[in-house]
C-alpha cells in the first residue's frame, strides 16, 4: 500500500519563529534570575514593530526591550535594507502578573511537591523507529534541511541568502515505511538581483545533497526551489508573525496528534509544554527499549489537580508487549505530576531558547531526548 505524507519546517527568520524565539529568550532571562518564575508570554511582529504581552510573576528584573532587539539582530534582521531592523524596531510591552485564580490552582500547597497543573487540556507524545532520531521521517528531514539552509547562510557558503525560509518534504510510504522522497520544496529569502538558476543550483548542491541520503531520491523525485522565482521581501515585513503558529513544526509534522497548546513563552508549570516534553521522552523510550515500533501517548490534566486525569496509549499494533502493561510500566517509572515532570526534566533551567528552531523533538542536548531503561 502506497501513500504520500508531507511535513514542513521553517528557518529562524520566519516571522512566526522569530516571535517564538523572542518569547523563549524572555522566558530564559526570567529563569536565570528566578527559577520559580511563572511566565506566559506572547509576541507579535509586523512591519517594524513588535508587541510583547502576557502574564509574568517573578522576582527577576529584566530588560525586555533589549532582549527583543538583541534577538532580532541575532536572527539576522540588522539593517534597514531588510525592512525590519532590530536596531530601531518599535517595541510595545504589556506584561501583567499571573491571574490570582490560575495561581490558586497551581499553588495548591506551600509544598512544591503538591504543585497543581497550570491549566486543563490534553497533550500528546510520539515516537517511531522509522528514523534514527525516532521521529517521523518527513519532519525529521524537513527540520534538518531547514537547519542546513540556515547554516549555509550564516557560514557564508551561500552569501546572498537572508533569514526567512521554508522547507516542505513529501515522503512516499510503502506498507507504512518511508520508501522514497517524492517532493522537496524550499523557498528561501535572498538578496536583490540574484540569478534564480544559480540559487537553485546552490540550494540543491549545498543544502539538499548534504542532508538527504541518495537512496531516498530517484529520477521521479521533484525539486521546487523558489518556485515563484523571487523571494526578496521576507520576515515580518511580508507577513505578520505570532507565537504558537508553528505547532506542527515544533512537534511531529502533523503525523501524530496534537493537543493544541503551543510551547514557546511558557514555563514548566504550563503542562501544554512540560507534559508534551515528558510524553515525547516516554514514547521515545518505549520505542528505544523495543517495547513497540511506534508509540503515541496522551495525558489529560485538570487545573489545580496534580495527577493526570487520564492516560492513553496507541502502539498501532507494533507493540511487542500488551499496551496495558506498557501503561503500568510508565506509571511505575515516571512521576507525571507537574512538579515531578519539572524536576525530572530539569525545566527550571534556562534552556528554552535553544528549543525554538528545527523542532522541539528529535534533537540531542535536551533531557526529554535522553535514553532510559524502562
Amino acid at each position: 500500500m502506497k501513500k504520500l505524507f508531507t511535513s514542513e519546517s521553517v528557518t529562524p527568520g520566519h516571522p512566526d519563529k522569530l516571535c517564538d524565539k523572542i518569547a523563549d529568550t524572555i522566558l530564559d532571562e526570567y529563569l536565570k534570575q528566578d527559577s520559580t518564575s511563572r511566565v506566559a508570554v506572547e509576541v507579535c511582529a509586523h512591519k517594524n514593530g513588535v508587541v510583547v504581552m502576557g502574564e509574568v510573576t517573578s522576582k527577576a528584573n529584566i530588560d525586555i526591550k533589549k532582549i527583543v532587539k538583541d534577538t532580532i539582530i541575532d536572527v539576522g534582521y540588522d539593517n534597514d535594507n531588510l525592512g525590519f531592523n532590530g536596531n530601531n524596531v518599535k517595541i510595545s510591552v504589556n506584561i501583567n502578573t499571573q491571574s490570582s485564580d490560575i495561581a490558586m490552582g497551581v499553588n495548591t500547597s506551600s509544598d512544591s511537591k503538591l504543585l497543581g497543573a497550570g491549566d486543563q487540556g490534553m497533550m500528546f507524545g510520539y515516537a517511531t523507529d522509522e528514523s534514527e532520531d525516532y521521529m517521523p521521517y518527513p519532519i525529521s528531514i524537513a527540520n534538518k534541511l531547514a537547519k542546513q539552509l540556515s547554516e549555509v547562510r550564516k557560514s557564508g557558503a551561500i552569501p546572498y541568502l537572508k533569514s526567512d525560509g521554508k522547507v516542505q518534504v513529501t515522503v512516499e510510504y510503502v506498507n507504512d515505511e518511508p520508501f522514497r522522497i517524492d517532493t522537496i520544496l524550499i523557498s528561501t529569502q535572498h538578496s536583490e538581483n540574484v540569478d534564480i538558476e544559480i540559487l537553485q543550483k546552490d540550494i540543491f548542491k549545498k543544502v539538499i545533497l548534504p542532508i538527504v541520503k541518495e537512496d531516498m531520491i530517484d529520477v521521479e523525485t521533484k525539486f521546487y526551489i523558489n518556485p515563484t522565482g523571487r523571494f526578496v521581501l521576507g520576515g515580518a515585513v511580508a507577513d505578520t508573525g505570532l507565537t504558537g503558529r508553528k505547532i506542527m513544526v515544533d512537534t511531529y509534522g502533523g503525523l501524530a496528534h496534537h493537543g493544541g497548546g503551543a510551547f514557546s513563552g511558557k514555563d514548566g508549570t504550563k503542562v501544554d509544554r512540560s507534559a508534551s516534553y515528558m510524553l515525547r521522552h516516554i514514547a521515545k523510550n518505549v520505542v528505544a527499549n523495543g517495547l513497540a515500533r511506534k508509540c503515541e501517548i496522551q495525558l489529560s490534566y485538570a487545573i489545580g489537580v496534580r495527577e493526570p486525569v487520564s492516560i492513553y496509549i496507541n502502539c498501532f499494533n507494533t507493540n511487542r508487549v500488551p499496551e496495558w502493561l506498557i501503561i503500568k510500566l510508565i506509571k511505575s517509572k515516571f512521576d507525571l505530576t507537574p512538579q515531578g515532570i519539572i524536576d525530572y526534566l530539569k525545566l527550571k533551567e534556562p534552556i528554552f531558547s535553544k528549543t525554538t528552531n528545527y523542532g522541539h523533538f528529535g534533537r540531542d542536548g535536551f533531557t526529554w531526548e535522553e535514553f532510559v531503561q524502562i
